[in-house]
Formats: C-alpha cells, structure tokens, sequence
C-alpha cells in the first residue's frame, strides 16, 4: 500500500508536463485565431465601408492633406488669383496637366488644349463632381469658361508607374502579393462603383488597352487606386435600351472585349453606323489583364493567380452575359485574401503543434 502512491505519481507526472505544455499551445493558437479574426474583421469592414467615405466633405466642398475645415470648390476667380503654375506634367488628346501650388500645397490643374473635345472635357468635369468618393480623385475647384479643373496632387503618378515605384528602396517593402493583390481589389472596387454609380451603370472607356488603363488611375502615397480621368464614361440603361459603343473608330487586339470588335470580317470596311453598341462586360472581360499587371511576378503571386483561376475564366467568356457582374469578382477578389492571409498564419500554428 506504501508503494501504491509512487506508483500513481510514477504513472501521472510524465504525462503532466505535455498536459501543461499542450494546454499553453492551444492557448496560443486560440490567441492566435483570436487576433487573426479581428483583423480580418476589420479588414472586411474597411473593405465594405460606405463608397462615400465618413472623411469627405459636402458636396461642392474639399479638404485634403492637413486641413481640419472643408472649404468650397475654388472659383474662376480664386484660380486665377491663388493658383499658381509649377510646371507641366503631362498632355493628352484633351488637356495638358500642370503641377501647381494653392496655399503652398501641390495641386494639379488641367486645361483643354483641343477645343474640337470641349465636350468630352466638360463631361469630365461632371464626371468627377457628381461621382465624388474615395474612389475618385478630389476636385478642389473649377472653372467652365475658361475649361479648368483643380484636383489634388498624388506625387506617385499614375499606375503606369507602379513597378518602378516598388523598386524604390523606401516601398520595396510594399513589394508584397498581398500588397499587391489589396490594389487589385481597389482597382475592382472602382469598377464596381462605377457600374453602380449615383448616375447609373458606366463604362470605362479609355481602356483600349493596358498602358490606357493604366493611366486613368492614380497611386495615393499610401498604396490606394484612385481614378482620375473621367473623360469617356458613358452610360448603360437597359431599361431605356440604351448600350455604348468606346469611340467611333474600330478597336482591335485581346485586350478589347470581343464584342468591341469589328464583327463582320476583314471584307466588309469597318464602319461605325454597322457596329452593335455594347454593356459594362467590356470591363470586366479587361479585368484579369489589368490585375496580372498588379500582381507581378513577386514571391506568391502564381499562388494567387491560381486561386484566381476561375473568376478570370468567367471574366473571359465570350458571350458578355455569361461574365460575372464586378460585385461578383471584387468579392471574390476578396474571399481569396482572406483565405489566404488565414493560410499564410496557419503553418506557423501547426509547427507551435
């Protein structure tokens, strides 16, 4: 009987210590899925917040940068007066682009330079003041006689250089495929507010092809897809019959929808009266094209495009109403980094196993 107690304790104490250390690990790993989840919770709630953002000012109002107050669209007059040239920056088949200075802050204004497109520049400017979100560049002010527009500064340019911006030494850190799967889904997200805008349904015209695309959005300093030419963005109405056609001049190439294409062979002259109108599919039949250029070639991107497979199969169906709709993509855009920052966690808990 003497013997029986060292017995027990000879049989238990071994398994005691596992016991404790196997009670701490799982400890661990509930912390560990405890934290997880309130990030992708707040992740998921970032992602669906309201398309016009808590931050933004009244409509007709503007602040940016370090200012507490919104103040009005500048005036013709304030423009002359307050707004100063630095330089041009850029010039297209509408506008040339300045870098300019207001109160001593970079802003950008640009100005028609071919009055044969003053309609398509004054359709911008109503773009961009009716669809005011933080999906569109801020418009800090205007003015229609003399075909002006004054919108905020984003020093990284436009997506065009995206590649060369990672390679800077202070963003190589952004050089990431969740980085650069999260601009994917900003780039999506704007389609997708684009095609269910206040206005109605929009088609993103000036995208004939990739280095187009890549010029209508603008990359924030911190890592945001914003658009920012609004020029070419006509309007579905099924309900009214009413379809698009990008331009009056044929398109060719993959990167255009099939159904933007000239359809009735090499034979019959192209001609603008004969081709069938379209839908917003042309958008997301360019979408897989557009998000491989954002993902790069970086460490996990192949992971991601494989997860990716099927959607961009879908965006490529011939028939456009076979193709998903942009909410469809964007959430599974978002699906797929959610499971995969889970998965990117998971195997340091099954080594702590």
């Amino acid at each position: 009987m003497e013997k029986k107690p060292h017995f027990v304790r000879r049989e238990f104490l071994p398994r005691e210590v596992p016991s404790i250390s196997l009670a701490l690990l799982l400890v661990g790993v509930l912390l560990l899925n405890a934290l997880l989840y309130l990030y992708l919770s707040k992740f998921s709630s970032s992602l669906g917040r309201v398309e016009t953002d808590s931050g933004l000012c009244p409509f007709g109002h503007f602040k940016f940068g370090a200012m507490k107050n919104c103040s009005p669209w500048l005036s013709c007059e304030a423009i002359n007066r307050e707004v100063r040239k630095l330089k041009c920056v850029g010039e297209g088949a509408v506008k040339k682009v300045f870098l300019s200075e207001w109160k001593e802050k970079k802003v950008v204004l640009s100005q028609l330079t071919n009055s044969e497109l003053k309609e398509d520049f004054l359709h911008g400017l109503k773009m961009l003041k009716a669809l005011q979100s933080k999906h569109v560049v801020r418009l800090l002010g205007y003015c229609e006689p003399q075909f002006t527009i004054l919108t905020e500064y984003h020093p990284l340019g436009s997506l065009r250089g995206l590649n060369e911006t990672l390679h800077i030494p202070k963003y190589k850190g952004m050089n990431t495929w969740h980085r650069r799967l999260m601009l994917a889904i900003d780039y999506v997200s704007v389609i997708r507010y684009l095609h269910s805008s206040p206005l109605g349904t929009l088609v993103m015209c000036d995208s004939n092809d990739l280095d187009k695309v890549l010029s209508q959005y603008l990359l924030t300093s911190d890592f945001h897809v914003l658009v920012n030419d609004l020029d070419a963005l006509p309007l579905v109405n099924r309900s009214a019959g009413r379809l698009v056609k990008c331009g009056h001049r044929e398109l060719q190439g993959e990167f255009v929808a099939p159904e933007q294409r000239w359809p009735y062979g090499e034979d019959v002259p192209f001609e603008d009266d004969l081709m069938p109108p379209y839908d917003e599919k042309t958008d997301i039949w360019k979408i897989p094209d557009v998000s491989n250029f954002f993902l790069g070639h970086v460490e996990g991107s192949d992971i991601v495009r494989l997860h990716l497979f099927d959607i961009h199969a879908a965006c490529k169906k011939k028939d456009p109403s076979e193709r998903p709709s942009a909410q469809e993509v964007l959430d599974t855009y978002r699906k797929v980094l959610t499971l995969l920052i889970r998965e990117a966690a998971m195997p340091g808990t099954r080594e702590m196993l």
